[in-house]
């Protein structure tokens, strides 16, 4: 059994980085320097998703939900060079993938059968750093 987030941890979050990384450097001329800052992560990071060494998924780009997943890309690069918030923005990843029903996809691609376990509401507007 996978918890949701796992799939999103695993399939998800490292597919849409890779994907938002080549729109913002494609179509918002973004540096690779300026990636990694937004996302906070290395320039190394950052060369390995635009030569697709890192991220993408498999189980993503045979979904049926294939295209509605990369228009929200479009959309996430598009806020992020808006000046919007990389974690926020992410979210709303999250939540497409969830509403769309590719997380059910994604459970089912990964061999598991039923319904993926139940999915509260992400913890980290309960989590508070001082």
């Amino acid at each position: 059994m996978f918890l949701p987030c796992e799939l999103i941890v695993a399939d998800v979050l490292p597919t849409a980085r890779g994907a938002i990384a080549r729109c913002l450097v494609e179509e918002h001329g973004y540096t690779q320097v300026r990636v990694a800052e937004a996302f906070g992560v290395t320039g190394s990071a950052v060369s390995q998703y635009l030569k697709g060494t890192r991220g993408g998924s498999e189980l993503i780009e045979s979904s049926p939900n294939r295209e509605g997943f990369y228009e929200m890309i479009g959309k996430a690069a598009a806020m992020i060079a808006e000046g919007y918030d990389v974690t926020e923005v992410l979210c709303s990843i999250c939540g497409f993938v969830k509403k769309s029903g590719m997380i059910k996809e994604l459970y089912g691609a990964r061999g598991c059968h039923g319904l993926p376990a139940a999915c509260l509401e992400c913890p980290r507007f309960n989590i508070s750093i001082a």
